[in-house]
């Protein structure tokens, strides 16, 4: 469940730009709000050939002609929408369209604000800049930094959300993507060069991201907090803050030049996880049409009833020394989040536990295993996949055999076996998917859940495409394709700089276009071969049906279509072991 965007790929996300602190968020407010800005509608000001200028003056001047600038552009109309809490001003997009960055779709959820549902944002006044990022949401700083900027560049103020745009103004309503980003909803945002400078739109899409809460902000559950809620729940507020997300393009996106009845949910690692979530829940019914799902299934791992969620949230408000009873919350919301995160950060990473989403009776009325197991789950096409090593954890073997005799319980003997563990002789590796201990945590966090996922809502008799993705990141081949390895190419944007700039060849370029046109054909039409017609080079790709075929991505940067279902015997063994669970469950 790592982050989407690991820094070892974009290295150049930490110079994106930040709404200024200091600003109100109205372009016009901020630069009338200057004295020494005023002072640019007069040209003399700026250049009289009869005044000596030092330096700090001319600069002075330089600074006041750029702002002048600004405000002329901020009076061109041509990139100004009316949202339904204001006025937004964009931006060109560097590869044509348009761009608006840093829309709040909610109030900032401070102080009684902070946990509880979303508030969708008051009408603002004036023009709002919209050509800069917002904040982050609070997180700590996690495994190999990937998320520097997001934990050094962060407020609780962080709801906001962005607009990309292949085309300004749009010449017909355009189907919308709406991702979903990563990071075990504990890290990451939806900000950055990796979304700004991809080539995603110009495959005939608008691509929105936002924020939403992560960690103990976005999944702290507590008995007083369910005792204040008006539906009996509590901890689920990142995926409130999805569905708020949601509601917010529905309702705006037509302005933008998007289709409001052509949504896609996407997502990565957590985010797809989410997407699984939301395909369950009442709240989100009706809100998106098609679902691509990247490495994570809604059940991976299951998700935890409320009670055991509120008791972990408690022990957890305990060490900050916080009362017991109704004066509690109170007093938990008063603390920065900055100590928050300082004292509890690190319970994120335990499990069960971990500050998660919980079937709280209400975003999540059911668990979301029961709610597949079923076919009950939301009736819309599915397109799903996972990379062949995923995290690529490794382990002793006495620690994995425990791990397997743990998780498996009765069914161990068979899951042992399964895994070369059987015997005394350490097991050899697989080429494709690594070592015993990196497939039986792939297997199990990713491989087959998504591919019972995937199972399950195809006899649902819903359109599924699944997937494999095997190309590892061109450089690190000995590490086979590890989790978020697709994600260059389905936003058509590599590493311009640090170690693995120039690494990717024509054959990624190529295999990039290929996969955009799959995922945008997708969100066109809910079928990845709606446009094959237009790319004669584009495989088939077959829908999901009783021989559990699935497309792969090869390690060579080919398309191949499996034999037969993805790691069969290890997924069928999974199977037993979740329907176990359901069964305890009911």
């Amino acid at each position: 469940m790592a982050n989407a965007i690991p820094e070892s790929l974009y290295p150049e996300a930490a110079t994106v730009k930040l709404t200024r602190p200091s600003g109100s968020g109205d372009l016009a407010q901020d630069l009338e709000g200057s004295q020494q800005l005023r002072n640019c509608r007069n040209p003399a000001f700026i250049v009289n050939p009869h005044r000596h200028h030092t330096p700090t003056l001319l600069l002075l001047a330089t600074v006041c002609v750029l702002a002048c600038t600004i405000q002329v552009h901020a009076a061109d109309d041509t990139y100004i929408v009316r949202t339904t809490a204001g006025l937004a001003h964009g931006a060109v997009r560097p590869g044509g369209g348009a761009e608006f960055l840093g829309i709040p779709y909610a109030e900032p959820p401070v102080g009684k604000l902070r946990w509880r549902a979303p508030v969708p944002k008051k009408p603002w006044k004036g023009i709002r800049d919209a050509t800069s990022f917002g904040w982050s949401c609070p997180q700590p700083l996690l495994g190999g930094a990937w998320n520097r900027h997001d934990a050094e560049n962060n407020r609780e103020d962080c709801l906001y959300i962005n607009v990309f745009t292949p085309a300004w103004p749009a010449a017909k309503p355009l189907p919308v993507i709406f991702w979903i980003h990563g990071g075990a909803n504990i890290g990451g945002s939806g900000f950055g060069s990796f979304y700004t400078e991809g080539t995603l739109p110009e495959h005939g899409v608008v691509l929105v991201t936002f924020n939403y809460r992560l960690g103990v902000l976005g999944f702290f559950a507590h008995s007083e907090l369910t005792r204040e809620s008006p539906h009996h729940a509590s901890g689920n507020y990142g995926l409130m803050d999805q569905i708020l997300a949601l509601q917010w393009v529905h309702s705006n996106i037509a302005r933008f030049g998007g289709d409001p009845n052509n949504i896609t949910v996407a997502g990565q690692s957590a985010g797809s996880m989410d997407i699984g979530m939301l395909m369950t829940s009442p709240l989100a019914a009706g809100l998106f049409q098609m679902a691509i799902a990247e490495s994570g299934a809604a059940f991976s791992p299951p998700v935890v009833p409320l009670a055991d969620e509120e008791r972990f949230s408690e022990e957890a408000a305990a060490d900050l020394h916080a009362p017991a009873g109704r004066h509690a919350i109170a007093f938990l919301r008063k603390i920065p989040a900055a100590d928050l995160l300082a004292k509890l950060g690190d319970r994120a990473f335990e499990w069960p536990g971990g500050f998660t989403p919980d079937v709280d009776g209400w975003v999540l009325p059911t668990s979301p295993q029961q709610v597949f197991a079923g076919g009950k789950e939301a009736a819309i096409p599915l397109l799903i996949g996972a990379t062949s090593r995923e995290f690529g954890d490794s382990e002793p073997l006495d620690a994995l055999r425990e791990s397997i005799q743990s998780a498996a319980g009765d069914l161990a003997p068979q899951a042992l076996a399964l895994y070369g563990l059987a015997g005394d002789q350490p097991p050899a590796s697989d080429p494709l998917y690594g070592s015993a201990s990196v497939q039986w945590n792939a297997d199990k966090m990713f491989h087959c859940p998504i591919a019972t996922q995937a199972l399950w809502h195809s006899e649902a008799h819903q359109p599924t495409y699944e997937y494999e993705f095997d190309r590892p990141i061109p450089g690190q081949e000995a590490q086979g394709a590890l989790h978020s390895a697709e994600l260059p190419y389905v936003f058509g944007n590599f590493p311009k700089s640090g170690n693995l700039a120039g690494n990717f060849a024509q054959i990624d370029t190529r295999l990039a276009d290929l996969i955009e046109t799959y995922w945008t054909n997708f969100a066109i039409a809910g079928d990845p071969n709606y446009r094959s017609g237009d790319s004669p080079n584009l495989p088939a790709w077959p829908r999901l049906d009783d021989s559990q075929r699935y497309l792969i991505f090869t390690p060579d940067g080919g398309i191949a279509l499996s034999n037969g279902p993805l790691r069969a015997p290890q997924c069928d063994l999974y199977r037993k072991m979740l329907t176990q669970s359901i069964k305890q469950e009911q």
